[in-house]
């Protein structure tokens, strides 16, 4: 890979023109000797680039966590309202992030950033059928005769069939998590409109296996380890 690529790919303040004008002024080293040439090639496995002696380490992609608060468009750019990357840190921005999903501007939770479009078309994919588990509260408890609507696929306005979801109960009356298959428009909100309940609060908490960690405050994010990234995937429902 060429030198210059290699660390515009990591950095998203680094162009290639930055990096040409940094290699030039002799503050680029390979494997610790100075490379005056931004079209060098290295090994992004195997050598060592550090400008100004911090170290460029080299990841093909980025996954990344986020608690969504309200207010906050899942979105890569947006003129009115501020979006999910401008929630993301310094150290974290690399050029071709973007929101693998969508929350409602009202909703919180587990968002995922990401640059890998491969790994975002499989996990959206309608055939996929990835779970997304939600923490819903209503304005009126919810019923057994809710649970078995969802459970059966329930029809919602406009005459879309919902795919069969999970209810599950929890020893709030008006509170429940929700595990969906698919993501049609303000679902969750529409599911409980068609049997006469409303949400008033609602925060996505799991996709595929992978929970939201409960210690990250809304607003915040962390790197997700590749060992984790296959968990996005799985359709097995939570127990």
């Amino acid at each position: 890979m060429r030198l210059d690529r290699f660390i515009a790919s990591q950095r998203e303040e680094l162009s290639r023109s930055k990096v040409k004008e940094l290699c030039r002024r002799g503050l680029v080293t390979v494997n610790g000797a100075v490379v005056k040439s931004s079209d060098f090639s290295v090994d992004e496995q195997s050598d060592e680039v550090c400008i100004s002696g911090e170290r460029i380490g080299y990841r093909e992609h980025v996954y990344i966590m986020l608690n969504k608060p309200a207010g906050v468009v899942c979105a890569t750019k947006d003129r009115l309202t501020e979006t999910v990357l401008e929630l993301i840190p310094p150290e974290l921005r690399r050029r071709g992030l973007f929101p693998a999903g969508r929350l409602d501007k009202d909703t919180e939770g587990f968002v995922l950033i990401t640059d890998d479009g491969e790994l975002a078309h499989r996990m959206l994919s309608p055939r996929s059928h990835v779970p997304k588990t939600y923490f819903v509260r209503l304005e009126t408890p919810v019923s057994e005769d809710t649970a078995a609507r969802f459970s059966a696929g329930i029809t919602i306005d406009g005459g879309e069939l919902c795919l069969p979801a999970e209810l599950t109960f929890t020893d709030v009356p008006n509170e429940c998590l929700l595990v969906l298959h698919e993501g049609k428009f303000h679902q969750v909100k529409r599911m409980f409109a068609a049997v006469g309940n409303r949400v008033t609060y609602l925060k996505r908490v799991r996709i595929g296996a992978l929970e939201l960690d409960e210690k990250l405050p809304l607003g915040a994010c962390l790197e997700i380890m590749h060992k984790d990234v296959d968990k996005l995937l799985t359709r097995q429902s939570p127990d």
